[in-house]
C-alpha cells in the first residue's frame, strides 16, 4: 500500500469515482482552512499563528456538524480531545481504535461512506487530506491572511476560475495581530 505521510492511502482516479458513485453527491463537502498568504498552513505539526477570530469563525461555521480529519490533525489538537458538538471523525491506518468521541476510518471512501447521511460534512485537514478531498469539495470556507509565514505544510493551489464567491467579510483592525484577514465562502461553479 502506498502511503502519503505514512498516514493515508492515496486515491487514484477510480478510487475517487467508487466514492463518487457511492451517493457521494448527496452531502455537501466542505474544506474549512486558515492559510496565509503564500498557502501555509502549519509548522511542526501545528498552526503556525493564534487568530482568536478564526477560531470562534471555525467553531460557528463547523458547530452541530461532522468534520473529519487526518491523524496529524487529530495529534495537533490540545490533548486529542474531540471536538465538542461535532461528530469527529479521524483517517488514519496507524491506529488500533479510535479514540473516545471520535470514529474512526482507515481511509477516505470509508469516512465519506460513514458520514453520508450528512448535510455538509467539513474537512478540516491536513495537508494531504486537503490535496485528495478539493478536487470533489462543494464548498470552501477560506481564512486567508494578508501575510507570510515559514511552514512546512501548504494548502494545495485553487484554481479559482472554478470556483464562484460567494461571502466576504474582511477585517483589517484586530488588534490581536499585526495582518488584516478576510474570511471568505466559495462555491464550486456547476
Amino acid at each position: 500500500m502506498q502511503c502519503v505521510s505514512t498516514t493515508i492511502q492515496r486515491l487514484n482516479h477510480q478510487q475517487l469515482t467508487d466514492v463518487e458513485s457511492k451517493d457521494f453527491n448527496i452531502m455537501t463537502i466542505s474544506i474549512i482552512v486558515a492559510m496565509a498568504a503564500n498557502r501555509a498552513i502549519g509548522i511542526n505539526n501545528q498552526l503556525i499563528w493564534h487568530n482568536s477570530n478564526d477560531l470562534k469563525h471555525f467553531k460557528k461555521v463547523t458547530n452541530g456538524h461532522c468534520v473529519i480529519m487526518g491523524h496529524n490533525t487529530w495529534l495537533s489538537l490540545p490533548g486529542q480531545k474531540a471536538l465538542p458538538n461535532r461528530r469527529n471523525i479521524i483517517i488514519s491506518d496507524r491506529l488500533d481504535e479510535a479514540p473516545e468521541g471520535y470514529e474512526l476510518a482507515t481511509s477516505i471512501p470509508q469516512a465519506i461512506e460513514m458520514a453520508q447521511n450528512e448535510e455538509e460534512v467539513f474537512i478540516m485537514g491536513g495537508g494531504s487530506i486537503y490535496e485528495q478531498f478539493l478536487p470533489k469539495a462543494d464548498r470552501l470556507y477560506l481564512t486567508r491572511l494578508d501575510k507570510e509565514f515559514e511552514a512546512d505544510t501548504y494548502f494545495p493551489y485553487i484554481n479559482f476560475e472554478e470556483w464562484d464567491l460567494v461571502d466576504l467579510e474582511v477585517i483589517d483592525d484586530d488588534p490581536q495581530v499585526d495582518y488584516s484577514y478576510r474570511f471568505e465562502v466559495w462555491e464550486r461553479k456547476q
